[in-house]
């Protein structure tokens, strides 16, 4: 019974159509089924959701769902593996047309969304691989945004210093930065690994920062930590903070969000660079080519939003305060001309 009030209470479910945000673009110029946008029901199924950067996620596939006029679900997991596989039956139970999965585990996903597939709906996976030819993978290209972090650690601290590195295996973005991390080690024989931890428990922050204090006082010499997820260089940033370390360890990461940009833009922040997309624009493009497949079209097998690499000394130079601020200085955050159509509508602006 217990099992079974969990999955009632942990759907979230609502339809931007039911608010009354039905998007003013002309219906009538996109292909079929859109151009009744009214009667396409398509669905998030999420599997993470804490932390700034999948609020930003979701904003951005709310506005690009807003624009279609779709009408939109969505489902949130709360890291419960076995409880997304549910709520991808639960969508497809509900009629929808199209599914964006959102992280996930492969092993708990991959029949789940070939469940979907076989049932004739369009599904789109956004940093889960569901290891299905049939489903386009839309990724931020996690290998560039740990190579890009990487590069400015040894462009910064040279090619001979001790690491702390932050990683949780069977996570699929993480997974793929890691193998940029393993390729550093590879060339690199004077960077030496120190230590590796990390979590994915609630919150997520401060469940790293007391692991990140344990590794500090092991290896006080630590002056490099790579946490390519951003709650996790919050979480190594609180404990660099409490031990008094700000002067002699640097923290480069991946992700960014307006909350990421004060903490680096504090006085003396340890956190001296991320590798980022705006996940907003991610959002976007998950909608975005979920509504090519619902067309008909095939936007291919990988979709990649680029990343790019901010500094703290740029932040700090462009008096960036904000995530609008970083979109002003850098066009690309405000959009990423992927997943793009002739008759595809955008999000105002």
């Amino acid at each position: 019974m217990k099992k079974i009030v969990l999955k009632i209470v942990s759907f979230v479910g609502f339809t931007l159509s039911s608010f009354g945000l039905l998007a003013t673009s002309a219906a009538a110029d996109m292909p079929a089924p859109l151009d009744n946008p009214g009667n396409v029901k398509i669905a998030l199924v999420r599997y993470l959701s804490t932390g700034d950067f999948f609020q930003a996620y979701l904003g951005g596939v709310e506005s690009q769902a807003k624009a279609l006029g779709v009408d939109l679900r969505v489902f949130d997991s709360r890291q419960d593996a076995a409880l997304q596989a549910d709520m991808v039956d639960q969508a497809i139970a509900l009629g929808v047309d199209g599914i964006v999965i959102q992280h996930g585990l492969t092993e708990s996903m991959k029949e789940a969304a070939q469940r979907a597939v076989d049932a004739g709906i369009k599904v789109v996976a956004f940093d889960v691989n569901v290891e299905n030819p049939a489903i386009p993978q839309v990724e931020q290209s996690d290998y560039l945004l740990g190579k890009l972090a990487l590069e400015q650690a040894i462009k910064d601290n040279g090619n001979t210093f001790k690491a702390g590195y932050v990683y949780v295996p069977g996570i699929a973005p993480l997974d793929r930065r890691n193998v940029a991390w393993e390729e550093v080690l590879a060339a690199n024989s004077g960077i030496e690994e120190a230590a590796v931890f990390g979590t994915l428990d609630n919150p997520i922050a401060n469940s790293n920062a007391n692991q990140a204090r344990s590794v500090l006082q092991a290896n006080p010499d630590i002056t490099v930590m790579f946490a390519p997820y951003d709650e996790f260089a919050k979480g190594v940033k609180i404990a660099v903070d409490e031990a008094g370390m700000t002067d002699q360890v640097d923290i480069y990461s991946a992700d960014v969000s307006t909350a990421d940009i004060s903490a680096m833009r504090e006085p003396g922040s340890a956190w001296v660079a991320t590798v980022a997309t705006n996940p907003a624009v991610v959002g976007e493009v998950s909608i975005r080519t979920l509504a090519i497949m619902l067309a008909g079209g095939d936007p291919g097998s990988s979709v990649i939003v680029p990343p790019t690499l901010i500094t703290q000394s740029f932040l700090n130079e462009q008096n960036i305060k904000n995530m609008g601020d970083l979109g002003a200085k850098m066009p690309q955050f405000q959009h990423a001309d992927v997943s793009m159509t002739n008759w595809m509508p955008l999000p105002s602006r």
